[in-house]
Order: structure tokens, then sequence, then C-alpha cells
């Protein structure tokens, strides 16, 4: 039990790393392009996304006596597909959050990161992308 609170408690703070840089770059291109947020979401996400593949791969659900169960590039293909979607979730509920409850897109953003991070990413990432092999006792 203590061994899966350190893993998600590594894993929030992997999020926290690619997750401020995500919002970085998404508040950059909103602000200073004048893109909009949905897609600076996207731009940030996947910037966001490789600094958390990178950390989450090293170190989040790296353990010495286990392996992982997929190959680095099969782990990249599976990361990919929850980026896309977790992008996909992230913008249409700040859109959603935005466009009918009337709050700035800077909060209603971080309101869903929250929500997918934890529910969505924390999940499909120890358990699908980033899973180990059985140990055999």
């Amino acid at each position: 039990m203590l061994e899966k609170i350190f893993t998600f408690t590594k894993a929030q703070l992997s999020a926290l790393a690619g997750g401020a840089i995500d919002y970085s770059v998404m508040i950059f291109f909103t602000e200073v392009f004048h893109v909009h947020y949905t897609i600076s979401i996207a731009i940030g996400g996947v910037v966001g996304g490789l600094v958390n593949f990178s950390v989450n791969n090293k170190w989040t659900f790296r353990s010495k006596d286990q392996e992982y169960k997929h190959s680095f590039f099969r782990q990249m293909f599976r990361f990919a597909l929850v980026v896309v979607n977790s992008i996909l979730l992230k913008s249409s509920g700040t859109y959603l959050i935005t466009h009918y409850l009337h709050i700035d897109y800077k909060i209603s953003r971080l309101i869903v990161d929250l929500i997918v991070s934890v529910v969505f990413n924390y999940t499909l990432q120890r358990y699908w992308v980033f899973g180990k092999k059985p140990q055999n006792d």
C-alpha cells in the first residue's frame, strides 16, 4: 500500500512538472500570439506530454526489481494515445466551462486539469502505458 502511495505521489509530481510547462505554453500562445485557447491547449499538451513521458519512464514508474510489460516504443505509442485523448478532454472541458459558466479559461483549465490528471491520465499511465511484468515468486 505504501508503494502505491509513493508511486501516486511521484506521478503527481511528474504531472505537475509537465503540467506547469503545458500551462505556460498555453498561456504564451494564447496571450502573445492570440491563438484560441483550445488550440493552445493542444500545443502545450504535446510539449508537456513529452516532459511527462520522460519523467514517468525514467523515474515515476521505474523499479529496480521489475521490468515494464511493453517496450519503450510501445510505451511511447500508448502514451501518445493517452495524451491525444487527454488533450481532447482538456480542450473540450475547458471550452465548456469557459463558455457556459463564463469562467476565465485559465481557471477553467486548472479545474479540468485536476480532474483529467488524477482520474484519466494517472490510471492509464500506471496500468496501461507503464504496466509491470508480473513477478515470479
